[in-house]
């Protein structure tokens, strides 16, 4: 991803020093993008809006992304390192059993979207959906962060079969897959309905149908 977004130098020049304003001001308008895009597709997302929210000039875009593809790519990189980092504080927390540690997780997302009134859900899911009028770069990009999710919840899942949780011939990579294409579906639902009766219906789901 980074070499997408990595701009050309001119040969024989050393590269431009940022400064610290630069750095903060491409940090705010990559906030904001995660802000936006948890709530609307990237197809309906002006440029303008985001910029009037920052409070950045309308002609000072181009200088920190070449292209609202460029910004699109950095938004997912900061909201897939973000979205990691809340898996890790569950998944890995080692006071809590492996099993224990995925209901944490689902509980947290149940009150995080609650407090947002069900406005905002996963950006990576958003972008999902709208991928076959995307550049084609998105897919790879959404995929491999999918993936990673997986590998996440698959390391949990081991753990439970050392547990005694999960039997040993559990698939954990197959359940791990299965829950994401699952919890995805379950985030929509419940951005629709404005409710959590579809999360819930999903981990009940799941939990029921995990081999014994």
């Amino acid at each position: 991803m980074n070499d997408i977004l990595a701009k050309p130098r001119r040969p024989g020049r050393p590269p431009k020093v940022a400064r610290a304003d630069d750095f903060d001001t491409r940090d705010a308008l990559i906030r904001c993008g995660v802000e936006v895009l948890t709530e609307q597709s990237f197809t309906a997302t002006g440029i303008d809006g985001v910029l009037k929210r920052v409070g950045v000039p309308k002609g000072s875009f181009y200088h920190y992304f070449a292209s609202k593809e460029a910004f699109g790519f950095a938004v997912l990189e900061r909201y897939a390192a973000f979205f990691a980092k809340r898996l890790d504080r569950w998944l890995l927390d080692e006071s809590l059993s492996p099993m224990e540690r995925l209901a944490g997780f689902v509980q947290f997302s149940k009150t995080s979207m609650a407090s947002y009134d069900y406005r905002c859900g996963c950006l990576v899911g958003n972008m999902g959906q709208e991928v076959s009028i995307l550049p084609e770069g998105f897919r790879d990009v959404l995929e491999n962060i999918f993936l990673d999710w997986q590998r996440r919840l698959e390391v949990c899942f081991e753990a439970a079969k050392q547990a005694g949780e999960l039997p040993q011939h559990a698939d954990c990579a197959e359940l791990a897959a299965y829950f994401w294409i699952g919890w995805e579906g379950a985030v929509l639902r419940a951005r629709l309905v404005k409710s959590d009766k579809p999360l819930n219906t999903f981990i009940i789901g799941f939990l029921r149908g995990l081999p014994r």
